[in-house]
């Protein structure tokens, strides 16, 4: 279950309530729901919501009211374990074994259609005249972002004016190659300004080179795990860690492949590509995180094991991501680096 369908299920519940008589409410368009780390969230919960404190004004009730008559709707929702309310009215959901391993599974099948809401018709964008290069490689991200992302189009098509760069297309793409030029004009906001690197720096401390490189690395354990006769086989995370530490870098790589495509609808939304190239950033340095502290592949004398497949296919989910990711922004993504 993604954050994007449990937002469904909250509106549904609003909705329930609403119609049951338990709220007097307007129903929202939409709501936010985030894997936890954020104001509210507990330690243990897969997804947050602050729903009842959007809405508890319109009620005419405190927000822990509120949540407590939504939590109660939510607690028989598939998938769900269990539904808290935490702080100020914030709903803390734990998600079951079967719904986690599904998500992971899901996004497997899925492959390059995850995070692709299937928007019709073809995306109208120009660059603004004067803007430059950054304008047109904006336009040309957005052109995949928005249907992507489900966002509707202005009619006639829209112009995209970018803060503007002194260099030319040719002359970026001499100095940095063309995935890096990609990189340092989408990364930032469209309102910020560009900072140019000297030359393409191929280690770690390069975010556009650690995404490819995370990206590289799913792949490599996808080929390993087959030269050692085992393929991925998704698992409750539960069942993948040991230590906190691992439970936590486990969840962190999750909550990561579920929020993907509300990093997409958002970015379409907003018309934003940073918001897709920070959340790549994000993904790789969870899977590298991961795959410091969970190796999928077993080490020294140890036999594949359901650990190992179910750790296999988290990292293949995650490859996932950073692969759609980076077609997006219309960067490569090599299999080896």
């Amino acid at each position: 279950m993604t954050p994007a369908e449990f937002s469904r299920a909250v509106l549904c519940a609003v909705r329930g309530a609403v119609e049951g008589g338990e709220l007097s409410v307007t129903v929202p368009e939409r709501v936010v729901v985030r894997a936890p780390g954020g104001k509210g969230a507990g330690d243990e919960a897969d997804l947050a919501c602050g729903v009842a404190l959007q809405v508890a004004k319109d009620a005419g009730r405190p927000p822990l009211e509120v949540a407590e008559v939504l939590r109660q709707r939510l607690a028989g929702v598939p998938g769900v374990a269990g539904v808290g309310v935490a702080g100020a009215g914030f709903l803390n959901v734990t998600l079951t074994g079967a719904a986690r391993a599904g998500l992971v599974r899901s996004v497997l099948a899925q492959g390059r259609a995850y995070g692709d809401a299937d928007g019709r018709g073809r995306v109208e964008l120009r660059a603004a005249e004067g803007a430059g290069a950054r304008a047109v490689v904006m336009a040309e991200a957005l052109e995949k972002i928005l249907p992507a992302g489900g966002a509707e189009t202005r009619p006639g098509g829209e112009t995209v004016r970018p803060r503007a760069i002194a260099h030319d297309w040719h002359a970026l793409t001499t100095r940095l190659g063309p995935d890096e030029a990609r990189w340092v004009l989408l990364r930032p906001a469209q309102g910020d300004a560009v900072r140019l690197p000297d030359r393409p720096v191929q280690r770690e401390s390069n975010a556009r080179f650690r995404v490819q490189y995370a990206y590289a690395r799913t792949c490599a354990m996808t080929r390993n795990a087959r030269d050692l006769g085992f393929a991925a086989e998704p698992a409750d995370i539960g069942e993948l860690g040991g230590t906190g530490a691992q439970d936590l870098a486990l969840r962190g790589l999750y909550a990561a492949v579920a929020e993907y495509p509300a990093a997409v609808e958002a970015a379409a939304r907003h018309r934003a590509p940073d918001r897709v190239a920070r959340h790549l950033e994000v993904t790789a340095d969870a899977w590298l995180r991961c795959h410091d502290m969970c190796p999928p592949l077993p080490v020294g004398e140890e036999k594949p094991s359901a650990v190992h497949r179910g750790r296999l296919a988290l990292a293949e989910a995650a490859g996932t991501v950073l692969a759609n990711g980076l077609h997006l922004l219309g960067i490569s993504t090599p299999d080896r680096l």
